[in-house]
């Protein structure tokens, strides 16, 4: 249930409200607009007497909330949330980049890269310590060696850190040197990472699963954010189809349904959702005209000799470029 405050009404009037939601057993979660506040009623299933709310002072209307993701839900939260990022907001009308290897390889091969990717004009690093592979006698990652390698990078470039936990008993450990914490398609509906993540107050970039609907992608996000922990952006990473051409199918569709649906920021990765570096600048471009708040890129200094993923990752030029390109199709759409 949603309680909508009247126009100016007093905090007093709010507090009232919010203690009278928690006697009840539930909890409330307060979103503060311009001009009124809305309080949404998050709890168990058990049937809620709306008149209770209706009478006290301050209340203009109560609204039930059809939608099974209630915190994620624009009911709850009108507003774009918006997501602290290396002086940027994700949500806001910048454009953010998140560039990098898929996963950590050496020292050298780190630093040059984000080095490459700042100067480019990207936002942020990406970097797979932990690396969850379809065979298990691929490279797996660096683990913490990998991780110290990234707040390395970090400490050279200014550039905050995205990086994959795979597990709860991780979650600690990347958040200890990471700036967001990546839960990757595979983990997409690991609840207990779920709750963990949510439980760390990390940011968290969540990824859609590969085989996931859209609102199975926001019930997991509704698992972080049922924690507590509102710092949470979403990935659509493209979606498994018949279509043998490309590693995924990118679906473009989710970029506009998701940013009307929920007030979560939308990150599009045109690297895993084609799978061939050769068409992930038009993905890319084509995910900002549809309004997506970023891009994640994999970005390797020499793809043919990366550890995993070669075949989808852009040199530097070709990332410098995507850059500039991006900027052009921002800027026609009234985004920077």
């Amino acid at each position: 249930m949603i309680i909508v405050m009247k126009a100016r009404a007093s905090t007093a009037q709010v507090s009232a409200v919010v203690k009278r939601i928690e006697s009840m057993g539930y909890r409330a979660h307060l979103s503060q607009g311009e001009e009124t506040a809305i309080i949404g009623v998050v709890g168990d299933d058990r049937p809620i007497d709306h008149s209770q709310f209706e009478l006290l002072d301050g209340v203009e209307r109560t609204m039930p909330v059809l939608k099974p993701f209630k915190l994620a839900s624009r009911d709850m939260h009108p507003a774009d949330s918006l997501i602290p990022l290396n002086g940027n907001k994700v949500g806001a009308p910048e454009v953010v980049i998140i560039a990098g290897p898929c996963s950590v390889e050496s020292r050298s091969q780190i630093l040059e890269t984000a080095h490459a990717v700042k100067e480019a004009g990207a936002t942020a690093l990406r970097g797979g310590a932990f690396k969850p592979r379809t065979s298990p006698y691929s490279f797996q990652g660096m683990g913490e060696e990998g991780l110290a390698l990234l707040a390395e990078a970090r400490q050279a470039t200014g550039l905050p850190v995205v990086t994959e936990a795979m597990s709860p008993e991780q979650v600690p450990l990347v958040a200890k040197y990471a700036d967001v914490i990546q839960i990757g398609a595979r983990n997409m509906q690991n609840y207990y990472l779920l709750n963990a993540a949510g439980e760390s107050g990390a940011t968290v970039l969540l990824k859609r699963g590969m085989m996931s609907t859209i609102e199975e992608l926001l019930m997991s996000a509704e698992y972080i954010l049922a924690k507590g922990n509102t710092q949470v952006m979403l990935c659509e990473r493209g979606i498994r189809t018949f279509e043998k051409y490309t590693r995924n199918t990118t679906d473009i569709n989710a970029v506009p349904v998701l940013k009307q649906l929920t007030h979560l920021p939308v990150i599009l990765d045109p690297s895993h959702s084609t799978g061939k570096w050769e068409y992930v600048s038009a993905i890319a471009k084509a995910g900002v005209a549809a309004g997506a708040d970023g891009i994640i890129v994999e970005v390797h200094p020499n793809p043919t000799e990366a550890l995993s993923d070669g075949a989808q990752s852009l040199k530097p030029e070709k990332f410098a470029q995507l850059v500039r390109d991006i900027r052009r199709v921002a800027e026609a759409v009234g985004r920077q």
